[in-house]
């Protein structure tokens, strides 16, 4: 049993920056791939950013590229989400995701089915 603690989270000004952090029980953390998904009011869960074991491989969607950053840290157990140039449409709770099972290193996964484990989630709020 994996366990994601998401931090954090918060209201920010337009233009704003936040680092979300998510810290991974295990001692196998580096094996796993991780990644960050959104869900806005209303919405459906929306793939955000995914890091690959190994290699730390990573793949952003469209709407955040230029903007958002992912990164791990294998000693600390923990994957971050830095978000900077926040704009309104970001808000949204935030979900980190761990896949344990990951064959080939460098893979990276985007679907919300490819993930094993979830945390609870961080409320990321950007006012205009």
């Amino acid at each position: 049993q994996v366990q994601l603690v998401e931090s954090g989270g918060g209201l920010v000004q337009a233009g704003g920056s936040l680092r979300l952090s998510c810290a991974a029980s295990g001692r196998t953390f580096s094996s796993y791939a991780m990644g960050w998904f959104r869900q806005a009011p209303g919405k459906e869960r929306e793939f955000v950013v995914a890091i690959s074991r190994g290699v730390s491989s990573t793949y952003l969607a469209d709407s955040v590229k230029g903007r958002f950053t992912i990164s791990r840290d294998n000693a600390k157990n923990t994957v971050y989400l830095q978000m900077n140039s926040l704009k309104p449409e970001d808000t949204a709770v935030y979900y980190c995701a761990a896949r344990i099972n990951t064959v080939v290193s460098g893979r990276l996964y985007v679907k919300s089915s490819d993930y094993d484990y979830w945390g609870q989630g961080t409320q990321v709020t950007v006012s205009s």
